[in-house]
């Protein structure tokens, strides 16, 4: 957020979101590990779905990122005219008004009608899932076959960063994902599948909260820029401030032999 020529860009607004979404995910993980938590109905020690919605604002964010890369890389007349910051900032806290008011929403009605919604709930998540895994293919494609025709030079390069991050992402998305995607389908279907005694031992879950952890750590890795102001704003002025902690802590000898106390 320091670095005014990341804020520029829309693609790292919405990283921006998904890395808050993705640090709330993490911090969750402490309650659900502390706590005997059920989340259902009835639920057991439950947030009424507080902690877990924020996985949902995570996904719609992602796939909004896509269909703005999308309009970037096949409209970018209209793109560069209509998608301003304000915006994508804008579709950002949409994403985490509409999670919550629906959350809002199964939290006043019967216990019934809650159970109806949330079990919708899955199953456009699942519909959300599936248009996300399709819009990397043809955004893949789109993008690979435009960048051929390109002449090099540094919107080439944004546009191949852009894309190898989205593909990355979405693979290791899935991979976390599909366990737990699988398993709920299978118990809405059959009533089957795997059921756990609490989510601090549901392994599936376990999985998925995994890619709040990945996700941050694709996008930096991925992407130079972000990269460099990680250093530049966190890291360097760390050890900056650890090398001079360390050269105050040690005695120095004056030329002429005195000896000087450590400030520390």
């Amino acid at each position: 957020m320091s670095t005014r020529a990341l804020r520029s860009q829309n693609r790292f607004i919405f990283m921006l979101n998904t890395s808050i979404s993705d640090t709330l995910t993490g911090c969750s993980v402490f309650y659900l590990g502390l706590f005997d938590v059920q989340e259902g109905y009835p639920s057991r020690n439950g947030t009424y779905y507080i902690l877990p919605s924020f996985l949902g604002v995570n996904v719609l964010t992602f796939v909004f990122a896509q269909f703005d890369r999308f309009l970037a890389v096949c409209h970018p007349f209209f793109y560069k005219r209509y998608i301003t910051r304000g915006v994508v900032i804008g579709v950002c806290a949409l994403c985490w008004i509409y999670t919550y008011s629906i959350l809002t929403v199964q939290s006043v009605v019967p216990v019934a009608f809650a159970s109806q919604m949330n079990a919708f709930g899955v199953i456009v998540l699942q519909v959300i899932v599936a248009v996300k895994v399709l819009m990397t293919i043809k955004l893949y494609m789109i993008t690979r076959y435009q960048l051929s025709r390109e002449a090099p030079g540094s919107d080439k390069d944004s546009k191949k960063e852009s894309l190898r991050i989205i593909v990355i992402v979405v693979i290791c998305f899935l991979i976390l994902w599909a366990p737990s995607f699988v398993n709920i389908s299978v118990k809405y279907v059959t009533k089957n599948g795997l059921r756990f005694k609490n989510e601090a031992t549901n392994l599936f879950a376990i999985m998925a909260r995994f890619n709040a952890l990945s996700t941050p750590a694709l996008y930096i890795w991925g992407s130079p820029a972000l990269r460099a102001a990680v250093w530049t704003s966190v890291w360097s002025k760390v050890f900056k401030r650890r090398k001079t902690r360390v050269e105050s802590s040690h005695v120095k000898l004056r030329k002429e032999g005195e000896r000087v106390l450590s400030i520390t």
